[in-house]
């Protein structure tokens, strides 16, 4: 019998300690949320959501571009023809990816 009580309580702390962390998230969720305005002009908003995704792309040619390298030089090492063009590949690709943003300007 007591055991079962002690079971019944148990279940009952959890299902507040449950409840008073989800009260405290959306009551977080709540007060925390900044309110948002428009900025006045629209085409500055959308200049910047470019700016922003360009500088995201041009991370990851970065990224593919110290691949590429780590890899030409990996396959020169292990004098592995097939790698070698995988790592020469890696790193034309990173290069283009890194300059998108200057490749589309100049085609536009």
């Amino acid at each position: 019998m007591t055991r079962k009580k002690n079971e019944l309580k148990t279940d009952e702390i959890r299902r507040r300690s449950i409840i008073t962390g989800y009260a405290t998230m959306v009551l977080t969720c709540t007060v925390g949320a900044a309110t948002c305005f428009a900025a006045g002009d629209p085409i500055s908003t959308v200049n910047n959501l470019s700016t922003f995704i360009f500088s995201l792309i041009r991370a990851i040619g970065l990224i593919l571009l110290g691949l590429g390298i780590m890899q030409v030089g990996l396959s020169m090492k292990s004098h592995d023809p097939s790698a070698r063009a995988n790592g020469f590949l890696t790193l034309a690709g990173g290069i283009i990816i890194t300059f998108t943003k200057e490749i589309l300007n100049m085609i536009i």
